[in-house]
């Protein structure tokens, strides 16, 4: 009975310090995209190089649009604990409901994200009618 009240007691310490550890690391945060800057280095760190002129974030932080000089549009969005990113070289899969915005890409490993864009929501989804691919978008 002992034996097995320390090993339950072991096991909790142990837990416990897994648990701080993890969070002394860092390790499994909630991942948003937090402001303007955060955004331009994550697009920076995706494509070398790539300076938005004009961006949108979701309200909740899991992903945003990103464009450059260039027109080039960049997607951002939340893969785990990290972010995932594609350009869009399409029009095709993108679908406007209100403030929100459904994008797809060709790449069907990156899947399809809903941003919470608000009013600008509108402003991107007519803007991105001028992608010149008319790809699947699947």
């Amino acid at each position: 009975m002992n034996a097995q009240l320390i090993q339950l007691g072991l096991s909790l310490v142990a837990i416990l310090f897994a648990f701080w550890l993890a969070g002394q690391l860092g390790l499994g945060g909630d991942v948003r995209i937090r402001s303007e800057a955060e955004a331009r280095v994550l697009a920076d760190n995706a494509i070398c190089g790539f300076e938005p002129v004009d961006l949108a974030i979701d309200r909740a932080g899991i992903g945003a649009l990103l464009r450059d000089a260039g027109g080039r549009v960049l997607l951002l969005r939340r893969h785990g604990a990290h972010f995932a990113s594609r350009l869009l070289d399409s029009h095709a899969g993108i679908r406007l409901d209100r403030n929100f915005l459904t994008l797809a890409t060709n790449d069907r490993h990156f899947g399809a994200v809903t941003l919470d864009l608000g009013p600008q929501a509108q402003v991107w989804a007519a803007s991105l009618r001028r992608l010149s691919g008319q790809g699947d978008g699947a």
